[in-house]
């Protein structure tokens, strides 16, 4: 297809990234630290440090790496932990030691975890202690052979760290109590080690940053290979599309997503380095009036989100009072947004929701709307500089101008394939180098991209991706299940919601039984939120449940049905 959308492009923005000693995400260290040494680099809890401070703590953590625990380039480390201080001086530490980064979802549960952790086999952990309970638990048979903790106020100034490290412990009652011998103290670590120890490691652009964990277009979590080289072609393109509207160097940015997430950590975390913005970190989101608190304190530029989240801010009642004088951008993306929740973000803030698009296989984004547009068009937007899609029908063949069809996507920021899954990297990924994202789009005249479907089964809720498949090997194991299916149903706050369809072995069984019993096993957002008991599940003629017909018989009953009642 030929690229219609680069006429679209904002004057000044080029077709194609330009490197410019960029091949690497130690050269993006370097190069922010080189041209915004005394500006801002991360505010969190009031705590404020430079990019010269910044680079010091990285560097004297990549010491420890190297000389007290030995870890050598390639190696894998997983960190698990919210928006803190210690995500990004973690995250640099690791790759200028030439570490492989594994971000974890810190609201997994050891079932979750252990998982992850026997896939990518890491030997170090970065943990913020509120989670080591879990952690505990999932610890027996794998790689991990350094524990490093953390506590929320460890980057805090004396005595506001002790006081909220106290509060967290001890009044909160957040950290429940645990035991893993031989751990390590992450400001220990910090201050046995200086920058000046540390040895820099010669990291290529094809060498592995992160193992970013994703379901993709199938249940079982597989982990995305992302290399310096494609996750820095993505913090390049953020800056060609910004390069004509930012102010280098006087940015401030609310950082609310979280950084394990992919969007979050390349778009905002790496993506704020390039122009030197400040990251204004958010350790906990869903506290809505916390977080209005904290939008109080500053006068920030840019802000980053989901529809839910914007949702969520925009029905409390102190939004009225946070000052968004200031605010130039605002970016959603992760899922849907709501034309009614953009709306209104743009009446109170005067300042319009830009949507984008794009997934853990393509290192973040894909394409993202023009910032010239000061309303809400329903449509994901042009493709990045450097970037081609195709749509392309069932036979793999392209499709003609506003035909729906699967999305493909091609370019630098595209990953090589997944960890030690060879077949599922060749149904992923073609000849040609463009990824399948099992989205089906529509593009227009203009080149516009619009998402009309998913091509698969999965699930959105909150912007993370819930696989059936997952949710129903848990639920299967329970004894008194015969039959099991979940399929995702429209709702007001999360985007989505998972429903269950089962049909009991048990007559006993209950709802709340069960949920119980999937809550040991999945994280929150991936716990059912309705269980509708039926008969029988419709069957296709080989024995495969047809998840597509029971999501239309949920629109069909919506507000109707009872969760006792068969739909069979």
């Amino acid at each position: 297809m030929e690229k219609i959308w680069l006429k679209q492009y904002d004057q000044g923005i080029p077709a194609t990234i330009s490197r410019n000693g960029i091949e690497t995400l130690v050269n993006l260290f370097d190069f922010a630290l080189n041209n915004f040494a005394n500006r801002p680099a991360f505010h969190s809890m009031g705590k404020e440090i430079s990019f010269a401070e910044f680079d010091r703590l990285a560097k004297s953590f990549a010491a420890y790496l190297q000389k007290d625990l030995h870890l050598k380039k390639g190696d894998r480390v997983a960190i698990m932990m919210p928006n803190l201080l210690q995500y990004p001086i973690a995250l640099a530490g690791c790759l200028r030691a030439g570490l492989t980064v594994v971000n974890v979802n810190p609201l997994y549960t050891p079932h979750e975890l252990s998982q992850l952790l026997n896939d990518s086999k890491p030997s170090t952990i970065i943990i913020l202690e509120n989670f080591c309970k879990t952690l505990q638990t999932a610890l027996p048979g794998t790689t991990i052979k350094n524990v490093i903790v953390t506590a929320i106020g460890d980057m805090l100034s004396f005595p506001k760290s002790a006081i909220v490290n106290s509060a967290v412990r001890h009044l909160k009652k957040m950290v429940p109590a645990w035991e893993i011998p031989g751990t390590i103290r992450f400001n220990g670590a910090l201050s046995r080690r200086s920058a000046g120890e540390f040895k820099e490691v010669p990291v290529g652009p094809d060498d592995l940053a992160f193992l970013q964990y994703t379901g993709g277009t199938t249940g079982r979590p597989k982990g995305a290979m992302l290399t310096h080289s494609s996750v820095s072609a993505t913090v390049l393109q953020i800056d060609a599309w910004f390069s004509t509207k930012v102010r280098v160097g006087q940015e401030r940015a609310i950082v609310a997503l979280p950084l394990y997430h992919v969007a979050a950590m390349v778009c905002q975390c790496l993506g704020n380095l390039k122009f030197g913005a400040c990251s204004v970190l958010i350790a906990n989101p869903k506290d809505i009036p916390g977080f209005i608190k904290e939008l109080k304190k500053h006068k920030f530029t840019l802000f980053g989100g989901v529809n839910t989240l914007y949702n969520a801010l925009l029905n409390h009642p102190e939004i009225k009072n946070v000052n968004f004088s200031s605010l130039r951008f605002s970016f959603s993306g992760a899922m849907a947004t709501q034309k009614i929740v953009a709306d209104r973000w743009k009446q109170v803030t005067s300042c319009p929701l830009t949507e984008g698009y794009g997934l853990t296989e393509t290192s973040s984004i894909v394409s993202i709307n023009p910032l010239h547009l000061d309303e809400y068009k329903g449509s994901i937007g042009l493709p990045l500089p450097s970037v081609d899609v195709e749509i392309r029908d069932d036979n793999g063949k392209p499709v003609g101008i506003n035909t729906p069809g699967e999305l493909w996507v091609q370019g630098p920021q595209v990953m090589p394939g997944y960890l030690d899954r060879p077949e599922e990297t060749k149904k992923a990924l073609d000849e040609r180098g463009f990824v399948a994202t099992g989205d089906i789009a529509t593009i227009d005249e203009l080149g516009f991209l619009r998402i009309v479907d998913r091509k698969k089964d999965m699930i959105i809720v909150s912007g993370f991706n819930v696989f059936p498949n997952e949710i129903e090997d848990v639920v299967s194991a329970h004894p008194g299940v015969k039959e099991v299916a979940a399929v995702g149903a429209p709702d007001e706050k999360s985007g989505e919601k998972v429903v269950l369809f089962v049909v009991k072995r048990d007559p006993t069984l209950s709802q709340a039984d069960l949920i119980d019993f999937v809550r040991q096993s999945l994280t929150s957002y991936k716990v059912p939120k309705e269980i509708i008991f039926t008969s029988e599940l419709p069957k296709s003629n080989v024995g495969k449940i047809l998840r597509r017909e029971l999501r239309e018989k949920l629109l069909q009953n919506d507000g109707k049905r009872n969760t006792s009642v068969a739909l069979a």
